[in-house]
């Protein structure tokens, strides 16, 4: 049978996700699916796909947020943005690889971008992962401090009594989007200036 390459399919539409899976599976993919950003996010803890195709205009997390994290977290998954919302030309901001219109592409096309950009992959400066990433923490009257999460890059509040609580540990508060658990380690400056430091779990 051989190894087969992954691909995971994004797209708020059920129909859509199917009929895509199948075509796919029928080509010698294995395919994953998810119904918006936050799903995909999920797919990407179990497993890294080979290539992402995704739909743009989604709930909860859009394909423009997705991909976004995707080309931040994984620079090295190509992916292909598909949507019916926008005409023609790559929409303005959009950070994909490929791109098609819904209705306006064959499956030859689609089939021939995957196996392309599989096999040269997309070409991006090497960025080393980190273990620990540093977050400025704002701080107001209200007594809440504002964390960035490290898996969807949104950011939530959370009492600052967090941050005295785990002064001289490394503190985890979960992630209000995507429930990622964020770990962060407090260092206390002067009074106005505080930093925290994220790290990756």
């Amino acid at each position: 049978m051989g190894f087969k390459y992954r691909i995971l399919v994004v797209d708020d539409e059920p129909l859509i996700r199917q009929t895509s899976a199948m075509v796919l599976a029928s080509n010698g993919y294995e395919v994953r699916t998810a119904g918006d950003g936050f799903e995909a996010l999920i797919e990407l803890r179990q497993a890294l796909p080979d290539l992402i195709i995704s739909d743009l205009s989604m709930p909860n997390m859009s394909g423009f947020e997705l991909l976004s994290v995707v080309r931040r977290r994984f620079p090295e998954i190509p992916v292909i943005a598909i949507t019916g919302k926008f005409d023609g030309t790559m929409p303005v901001g959009l950070i994909a690889d490929s791109y098609f219109s819904k209705s306006h592409y064959t499956p030859e096309e689609l089939f021939e971008n995957i196996a392309r950009l599989i096999e040269h992959g997309p070409i991006r400066p090497h960025v080393e992962k980190v273990d620990k990433a540093p977050v400025w923490i704002p701080r107001n009257a209200s007594g809440y401090i504002v964390i960035t999460c490290t898996e969807c890059l949104r950011s939530f509040s959370a009492p600052d009594t967090e941050l005295s609580k785990h002064r001289d540990e490394v503190g985890e508060v979960s992630c209000e989007f995507c429930g990622k658990l964020v770990q962060f380690l407090t260092d206390l400056r002067p009074k106005q200036m505080m930093q925290t430091t994220a790290t990756k779990s």
